[in-house]
């Protein structure tokens, strides 16, 4: 197995914390919300996806992805991701994005460091831990989300 599979197959793995949690959801669950918190859960599937998107094409350069990071940019839930089709099409989208890009990675690739404005120098194998941890980080929210709003 080379680094750029094992990789590939710790990140698909780790994003089943997320990915399972879209198998039963609703779109009446999309505007949860904890108590004392400001992120409904259609914002943390629109996030999750958005920042993967970012990854793909500022960490691992896919220069095609076309993203638009509205939660990145808001930095707040502006509650208009209420559309479960559209949330559900977006993260696949972000999902086949980044597994495209990671998968054209060579074992070399993987201690370039990228510099970006929101962590710093990091080695492309640094960044993967940092895009598993998001997304698990995330997925934890959106989680709790569902069960206890």
């Amino acid at each position: 197995m080379t680094t750029t599979q094992a990789y590939l197959q710790t990140w698909t793995e780790a994003r089943t914390r997320f990915t399972n949690l879209l198998k039963d959801i609703k779109e009446d669950n999309l505007k949860k919300k904890l108590a004392n918190t400001k992120n409904s859960a259609g914002f943390l599937i629109r996030h999750i996806a958005d920042v993967e998107l970012l990854f793909a094409k500022n960490v691992f350069g896919a220069t095609e992805v076309k993203v638009q990071a509205k939660t990145v940019i808001a930095q707040h839930d502006t509650g208009e991701w209420i559309n479960l089709a559209e949330l559900l099409e977006y993260q696949q989208y972000a999902f086949d994005s980044l597994k495209s890009i990671i998968e054209k990675q060579t074992d070399e690739d993987w201690q370039q460091s990228i510099t970006t404005k929101e962590f710093g120098t990091k080695t492309k194998a640094e960044a993967i831990g940092r895009i598993i941890s998001h997304t698990a980080y995330h997925a934890g929210q959106l989680s709790l989300t569902l069960k206890y709003a």
